[in-house]
């Protein structure tokens, strides 16, 4: 038997948005909205009415002083779900606070439907990884990475491999696309960590598009990229 649809709860102050969101994502095969809210006060009721799988939580509806009551009370509630924040927000401290509470993907919401849609399935995979996406930066023309002054140099491998992070792919699948071992991957995410002095994919991706070593160009698209952190 096909596994049961991801149960999905969408929470945005925005009407039109989280209309055209339901109506999207009803339209998605294994995935089945039940039910919407505009208003903080009655998610936890409707959560615990539906019992969903995952909540898409527009982080605008919460404030700084709730927001970590409300995040810990969906994932740790009777019943407990996902939670997947939306945000116009590109802040990195933001993101990281809210991965550090549990959640389980930040999407930006200038992010297109595909990357949205291929987050919501996420939800069913192993938690050693959670989905964000933030917008990068384009790279300034005539800059010279060999520099010393633009800081640490990558090797081109790595740089490939942290192009295809910035691009929402897994470990295994940057191993498949460029005919390494998984464990060579992870070597070199290492060694791009300890060059950038990064805690994160996130942390790495805005390192390495501030210091210009990676770019649209290197992903094939001015749109957002999403990123997927491995935890």
């Amino acid at each position: 038997m096909p596994p049961a649809p991801i149960r999905v709860v969408i929470a945005d102050e925005q009407s039109l948005l989280r209309e055209s969101l339901c109506a999207l994502l009803d339209t998605e095969p294994g995935v089945e909205v039940v039910g919407q809210t505009g208003r903080t006060a009655e998610l936890l009721p409707l959560v615990a009415r539906t019992r969903p799988d995952l909540v898409v939580l527009d982080i605008h509806m919460t404030t700084a002083d709730n927001r970590e009551a409300l995040v810990n009370r969906l994932l740790h509630g009777i019943p407990a779900c996902h939670v997947l924040v939306l945000s116009m927000l590109d802040q990195p401290r933001l993101v990281q606070s809210l991965l550090d509470l549990g959640i389980h993907g930040y999407l930006h919401k200038s992010i297109g439907y595909n990357a949205l849609i291929d987050a919501v399935h996420a939800q069913r995979e192993t938690r050693a990884y959670r989905t964000v996406t933030l917008p990068l930066h384009p790279r300034p023309p005539h800059t010279n990475r060999t520099d010393p002054t633009t800081g640490p140099d990558l090797s081109a491998r790595e740089v490939e491999v942290l192009s295809h992070a910035a691009a929402a792919l897994s470990n295994r699948q940057i191993a498949a696309r460029l005919g390494i071992t998984e464990g060579t991957v992870k070597r070199h995410l290492s060694n791009i960590f300890d060059k950038l002095d990064a805690v994160s994919r996130l942390d790495a991706v805005n390192k390495a598009a501030h210091m210009r070593f990676i770019h649209p160009d290197h992903t094939h698209t001015h749109t957002p990229h999403p990123l997927r952190i491995a935890t």
